[in-house]
């Protein structure tokens, strides 16, 4: 049995146990999109590591230093050794914070998750940053880029006072945090996903932007097994408007509707080399991150 590692709570975000456990694990995208500065994630090109990669041509400015002479000698042309060159993978996190997020602890799985994500991105020496929406503002809450062990508790913090409530869909939130977001890499879209708006123009444009979409649904016990048992009316918590329902079919369509708004997500992520995977907020959080996302490759 795994002990609580003793001390204090770090944060109120992650028990001690799992923190500890985060800081031997990484974020693991499949296109390794990055920018280029420092990290622990290679790439193929001309750099200053000891890793041989490949062989190009030599162009007019290369670094003579790199060139292979053993084999200039042998065909009377000049071949530039590449090396992989260590560089930095941008780890952005996107929080749905509207109204439809404050049901049945979906907001603080969402929080809890964020502050994960960020963990593994700060002690892999990636940039991480964290933006949350909740209004259709233009100016999202947002934490910059930051990095290394010693922004950890900056990042706790902003996480803990993200506030729930508001109606922004989530594809306006992804809009807006497109017009303040610079690199390349990963982007964690944390959110219900209870939205009619267009979510392939939203997928389409993180991806043109370079970065790999990790799409996490956040939903409830009574949104994923509804229990009806007499005429009731819904009311939208974030348009405000209703619907009177009887039970009858109602359920079975509702279960088709959301299996299918699922795989229609799963798809939209993986044709544009991403992943998705739906998650109930009661689910043990360490069963989440170190059993459902390690065993499909999401985390290593």
């Amino acid at each position: 049995m795994e002990t609580e590692p003793t001390g204090a709570q770090i944060s109120s975000l992650l028990p001690n146990r799992v923190l500890s456990r985060l800081e031997r694990l990484r974020v693991n995208p499949i296109r390794r999109l990055t920018d280029k500065r420092r990290g622990e994630h290679l790439h193929g090109r001309g750099g200053s590591s000891n890793e041989f990669s490949d062989y190009r041509n030599y162009v007019s400015g290369d670094d003579v230093r790199f060139v292979d002479w053993n084999i200039f000698a042998r065909l009377n042309r000049p071949f530039l050794k590449l090396f992989e060159l260590e560089e930095e993978m941008h780890v952005a996190v996107l929080v749905d914070a509207s109204s439809s997020m404050l049901f049945e602890r979906k907001l603080e799985r969402a929080r809890e998750l964020a502050a994960a994500f960020g963990v593994m991105g700060l002690l892999g020496i990636e940039r991480v940053s964290v933006t949350a929406f909740n209004t259709s503002e233009d100016r999202p809450v947002r934490l910059r880029p930051c990095t290394g062990r010693a922004s950890m508790m900056k990042l706790f913090a902003f996480i803990e006072q993200i506030e729930g409530g508001g109606d922004a869909p989530l594809e306006e939130g992804i809009e807006t945090f497109l017009k303040y977001h610079v690199g390349r890499g990963v982007v964690v879209v944390l959110s219900d996903y209870l939205t009619t708006g267009n979510m392939k123009r939203a997928l389409n444009r993180l991806f043109s932007a370079g970065l790999e979409i990790f799409g996490i649904q956040v939903l409830g016990p009574s949104e994923l097994d509804p229990e009806v048992t007499g005429d009731v009316r819904l009311v939208d918590s974030e348009t405000e408007g209703t619907l009177d329902v009887s039970p009858g079919e109602l359920i079975a369509l509702y279960q088709e509707y959301r299996e299918t708004h699922q795989r229609t997500l799963t798809q939209l992520a993986r044709s544009r080399s991403g992943r998705f995977v739906s998650t109930c907020s009661e689910d043990s959080l360490e069963w989440v991150l170190f059993d459902l996302l390690r065993r499909r490759g999401w985390i290593v």
